[in-house]
């Protein structure tokens, strides 16, 4: 299988360079590009007149073309090349014409024409290689970039086409050769040695490859890295004591040479030493100097390690605890510790107690103060989601999340207007990516606490926005349909949104219990029966409001009997002293209650 891709960051400039050249003519094609201004190239052979006559249908052509006259500018440009055959911009102008009427043959014709006339004008050749790359000619497509490379010796990019042609072909002699050529222009670099080694490796030289490696090092003698690399090459090649003994004279010179420690942990690996590679791994991960990421990726592998091992926590949560002992440039450490302690099921105190780490570390954290956000919910700690909830909204004002929890909080604390004030602002917030779960939430307990308020306009509004974030909030669908109901307005409207309630959960009482409410208002008697016996089935709390509301329908159904005896049981559930309830007893007749007033 053929290897296509090189390593090193100029060959990168090179990928995307192929890529634009693909789409290049077919960009052009499209805006029926307007020709340069190119004096015309009149041949010898051309008479005076001839030569006058070319220059006046060549600019009127290019004229044409300008006032988007495409078919007047190509038929004008065919007749240039009756006059003068041998002109390369009319043929080069012709190209795109021919590209937008998808001749390909004809346009890659007229292409080559005018790149063997002018042979020195770049702008055709690389035109050409452009097309011809894009048609998988790449056999043609490198004689073209070498003459291009020739015409223009100062580019690179052109010497990096190359790069990558020769290699597609498999000829590493001559992406060795070009690797030189480039070397010469830009200067020896690690990139290039790399994609040279790359090419040895790939021919099986190994001496040249590790030449190419020790070449770099002694131009770079202070910089100990490449000696780090030169031993990692003997040790993947199986000269461990070589590479023991690079990586230990480079340890002995910089002894806290982070590279050559990993490189050492890799050999005590290799080695099986395990012990050592151990010890090894706890030196780096306890270093200043080793770099974070480094740090997570080797602990991460020690995890692996020991998993693999039987999986005892206790060597690695040792670790860990040193490594928090330390001052910490970001929390990712700790975030890791409690991801793994809870990979190992510990106690979700002791986990907490890392997270609490973590937003110490990084007070910012999303991630860790929405786990101890959840934790606390679990255990109905409302004073601390407070205190957990408020730097969140500091740090994050357009997060939604913290609202929603410092507003469930205030509720439970019974701190209405708190609970509205961070509700409103919540809400704010919302926007296309947001949750509509939990918009259309705020909108309704939004919605709740200002019909406690007395501000039923407002909270109906906020009712109908809730439902336009999600249309099947039932709770919100239950409690708009009852208020609607005890103002006597709307009916029909709060009969089709509890339905849809019923329908969704058949067995909830307060939901039958509103259903057959609104059925009572619309005095459909015998229906409502119906829902009130389901709802009082199903009212394993014994709610005084549904028992009360089953003697209200029972007298209206007329059986005074039946709602005698449901008014008295809802008597003695009811915990504040109902004078209406008893003056109904009283009497034995249905009193309606005063409709709430706006």
């Amino acid at each position: 299988m053929r290897n296509r891709a090189f390593q090193s960051g100029w060959t990168l400039r090179v990928m995307l360079l192929l890529v634009a050249v693909s789409a290049t003519l077919i960009v052009v094609a499209k805006k029926k590009p307007r020709a340069k201004s190119v004096q015309p190239v009149i041949t010898t052979t051309l008479s005076e007149n001839d030569a006058k006559r070319f220059r006046y249908f060549y600019l009127e052509a290019v004229r044409q073309q300008h006032k988007d006259n495409y078919a007047a500018s190509f038929d004008l440009l065919r007749h240039c090349l009756d006059i003068n055959p041998s002109a390369p911009e009319a043929y080069f102008a012709l190209s795109s014409y021919y590209s937008e009427m998808h001749d390909d043959s004809t346009m890659l014709a007229c292409m080559e024409k005018a790149a063997q006339l002018s042979p020195e004008n770049v702008t055709y050749l690389e035109r050409l290689g452009q097309v011809l790359i894009k048609t998988h000619d790449y056999s043609k497509a490198t004689e073209v970039y070498e003459q291009l490379a020739a015409t223009s010796p100062a580019r690179t990019d052109v010497l990096g086409i190359l790069l990558q042609l020769y290699q597609h072909a498999d000829n590493y002699d001559k992406v060795i050769a070009t690797l030189d050529r480039i070397e010469t222009m830009e200067g020896s670099s690690e990139d290039l040695t790399l994609s040279k080694m790359q090419v040895y490796a790939m021919q099986g030289d190994k001496k040249k490859e590790i030449k190419e490696l020790r070449n770099l090092a002694r131009q770079h003698p202070n910089d100990y890295k490449y000696r780090v690399m030169i031993g990692n090459w003997l040790l993947q090649n199986g000269k461990e004591k070589e590479a023991l003994s690079e990586y230990n004279s480079v340890l002995k010179k910089e002894p806290d040479n982070i590279m050559a420690q990993m490189s050492l942990l890799d050999y005590y690996k290799a080695q099986h030493q395990d012990s050592l590679a151990r010890a090894q791994a706890e030196q780096l991960l306890l270093s200043p100097n080793t770099e974070q990421e480094s740090k997570v990726l080797l602990l991460r592998q020690l995890i692996s390690d020991n998993e693999e091992q039987g999986g005892d926590s206790t060597e690695i949560l040792g670790i860990f605890r040193k490594i928090l002992r330390q001052p910490q440039e970001n929390a990712s450490m700790a975030e890791l510790c409690a991801a793994y302690m809870s990979l190992k099921n510990m106690p979700e105190d002791s986990v907490n107690a890392v997270y609490e780490k973590v937003i110490d570390i990084e007070p910012d954290n999303v991630g860790a103060r929405l786990q101890l956000l959840q934790s606390a919910w679990k255990k109905s700690d409302y004073d601390r989601i407070v205190a957990l909830s408020k730097p969140g909204v500091e740090y994050h004002p357009d997060n939604i999340w913290f609202y929603y929890f410092l507003g469930l909080a205030y509720a439970q604390k019974d701190e209405s207007e708190l609970e509205l004030n961070i509700l409103r602002k919540g809400v704010e917030q919302a926007n296309e990516e947001s949750s509509k779960d939990i918009v259309s939430d705020f909108y309704a307990m939004i919605g709740d606490l200002l019909h406690e308020k007395g501000q039923y306009e407002e909270a109906y509004a906020a009712y109908d926005s809730c439902l336009q974030w999600k249309p099947d909030n039932i709770g919100c669908l239950n409690n708009y349909a009852y208020f609607l109901s005890e103002e006597g307005r709307e009916l029909p409207k709060a009969e089709q949104m509890s339905y849809r309630t019923v329908k969704s959960e058949p067995g909830n009482a307060t939901y039958l219990d509103t259903y057959a409410w609104i059925l009572f208002k619309q005095q459909r008697f015998e229906e409502a029966r119906i829902y009130i016996d389901q709802a009082v089935a199903a009212d394993s709390a014994q709610s005084a409001v549904i028992i009360e509301h089953a003697g209200d329908i029972y007298m209206m159904s007329g059986d005074t009997a039946k709602a005698l005896e449901y008014w008295q049981k809802a008597l003695e559930l009811d915990e504040e002293e109902n004078a209406l309830l008893q003056r109904k007893i009283k009497l034995k007749k249905y009193i309606e209650e005063e409709t709430k007033t706006k």
